[in-house]
């Protein structure tokens, strides 16, 4: 499976996109238009572990909710990131049984590769 879950009205996204010519080959996912079920974050969370890996933290929500002020569980974390799109750490990035989350250079650049080996 090739697929990016993304939001389209974010330039970091869409830059990262454009360099790893993602826009052939992949289904893309844009999550403010067509949210994510509960099925995808499920499979994402078996590929990456735990749910706060896919959690952002840089979110507007996460402080003005307060959030950044509570210890929260990975249920927490799982219903932030169904509840709103704005909790999910972006771009998340499959290919095959790997996951790339976020938009760390480290991050693209290990995307990247796994983009040319396939």
């Amino acid at each position: 499976m090739k697929k990016v879950y993304y939001l389209s009205t974010c330039d970091t996204c869409n830059r990262i996109l454009k360099a790893l010519n993602l826009l052939e080959d992949f289904t893309l996912q844009d999550i403010k238009n067509e949210a994510i079920t509960e099925a995808q974050l499920e499979e994402m969370h078996t590929l990456s572990g735990n749910y706060e890996a896919l959690f952002s933290k840089r979110a507007r929500l996460y402080k003005s909710l307060g959030l950044k002020d509570k210890s929260l569980s990975e249920d927490d974390y799982k219903n932030y990131i169904l509840e709103h799109y704005t909790f999910l750490k972006r771009p998340v990035i499959l290919i095959e049984n790997q996951i790339f989350i976020g938009n760390s250079k480290k991050t693209v650049e290990a995307a990247k590769q796994a983009v040319y080996e396939k």
